[in-house]
């Protein structure tokens, strides 16, 4: 049997009765607009800098899925174009609620205390809310986006569903049983680049002499330590663009061209297993060279991304010489079919506003409906159990490694 085309089923799914009922909390404006303004009126590129050279602005920028969730929700109905959700204004309406709150503006902007405060000022506002305590605040969105975001108080508000950059598995950014796949859903960064468009595209098929390009910071921590690797063993290769840089306006420009120059792009971990580098890349043609063993996808439900990145073990990437050998054997049809693929893609991975059918924020309310039933299943039982019965047996048990087998 022919396979559907995603296209097919992307339209399958918008039909009536999968839209998605959100109810947005109308937040006190400390945590909302007064962020929002606090963001654009101290807006520096380059000259506000992290601990590790990042510009501040930018960085939210890449984090900012928070604004376009909520931009797109309390736009007005005749300004949107997504089928997918509608706000409603009665929460017994909804199938899900939306926490507005900008944690990343606060976490970046704010004094160290400050911020602590005014985190602990919305989980009290949160916690106090009588829906979120009919269901422990599993039918609840929270985006924490960058994983810093509201860290100092997460653990009170485990049972929402967070919005995540990726699901680091060391633990060094999440506690064990805070966040899986089931629970919370991924989303792409924001790109850092200009998009190469249809015009880009059919100008650099013909200029994309480069065979592998990367430029960022080759000294990170946790799973990115595959970086320093990667740089010595590709150093001096021919064909092969490695560079130190960071994302400042300079920086942002020379990734861009040096994207659009080449064939690959080096996506390897960095502090997290994600990086935003693996949507720049797409969003300029060059198809990623995804190197990061604990890597989870946004939308991997809806998206197959063998179709536009290649994905390669770490223990392969760092052997002498199999990196090049690897990209070489690729056939010229299969790259200019996995370019074709990306242009289609793009996207999928392009903020807007209005939001764009297929873009991702309709993705995300996608695969938020998805999550639905299950988030029912675990409200019901929790509202209808009896305090011995959660001895015997809870939703969120983990299967016992002393099992009897039948045979």
């Amino acid at each position: 049997m022919e396979r559907v085309h995603e296209e097919d089923q992307f339209d399958s799914a918008s039909s009536v009765a999968n839209v998605l009922k959100v109810y947005v909390y109308e937040m006190p404006a400390k945590f909302t607009y007064d962020l929002l303004w606090l963001f654009r009126n101290t807006y520096k590129d380059t000259s506000n800098l992290t601990s590790n050279g990042s510009p501040v602005h930018r960085l939210i920028e890449q984090h900012s899925i928070d604004y376009w969730l909520w931009a797109d929700l309390i736009a007005p109905e005749s300004e949107r174009r997504l089928k997918s959700v509608v706000r409603v204004h009665r929460q017994e309406e909804a199938d899900l609620f939306y926490i507005p709150f900008f944690t990343t503006i606060s976490y970046f902007l704010l004094e160290k205390q400050e911020c602590k405060a005014l985190y602990r000022d919305a989980l009290k506002w949160i916690t106090d809310q009588p829906a979120w305590n009919r269901s422990e605040g599993r039918d609840h969105i929270l985006p924490i986006h960058h994983p810093w975001s509201f860290k100092s108080v997460r653990k009170s508000v485990k049972k929402a569903i967070w919005i995540l950059p990726d699901m680091d598995s060391t633990g060094n950014w999440y506690k064990p049983g805070q966040v899986w796949l089931e629970k919370d859903l991924i989303l792409p960064y924001v790109p850092n680049v200009e998009v190469c468009d249809d015009k880009c595209m059919s100008e650099t098929e013909k200029t994309r002499n480069t065979l592998l390009f990367f430029r960022g910071r080759l000294k990170r921590n946790a799973g990115g330590k595959i970086r320093a690797k990667l740089g010595a063993e590709l150093s001096g290769v021919e064909g092969v663009v490695i560079e130190e840089g960071t994302a400042g306006d300079s920086g942002k420009k020379a990734a861009q061209e040096g994207m659009r120059r080449s064939i690959f792009c080096l996506s390897p971990a960095g502090d997290t297993p994600s990086s935003a580098r693996l949507f720049d890349a797409i969003v300029s043609g060059c198809i990623p060279l995804v190197i990061s063993d604990e890597l989870e996808l946004p939308f991997e439900g809806l998206l197959d991304y063998r179709k536009i990145a290649l994905f390669v073990s770490s223990s392969d990437a760092i052997q002498p010489g199999w990196l090049v050998t690897f990209l070489k054997s690729i056939k010229p049809s299969k790259i200019k079919e996995m370019r074709v693929n990306i242009a289609k893609h793009m996207k999928h991975f392009l903020y807007s506003h209005p939001a764009q059918p297929l873009g991702p924020e309709d993705l995300t309310w996608r695969m938020l409906a998805g999550k639905v039933s299950n988030i029912k299943l675990h409200i019901r039982r929790s509202q209808r159990v009896v305090k011995e019965s959660r001895r015997l047996c809870t939703c969120d048990c983990r299967p016992s490694t002393n099992i009897t087998t039948l045979f």
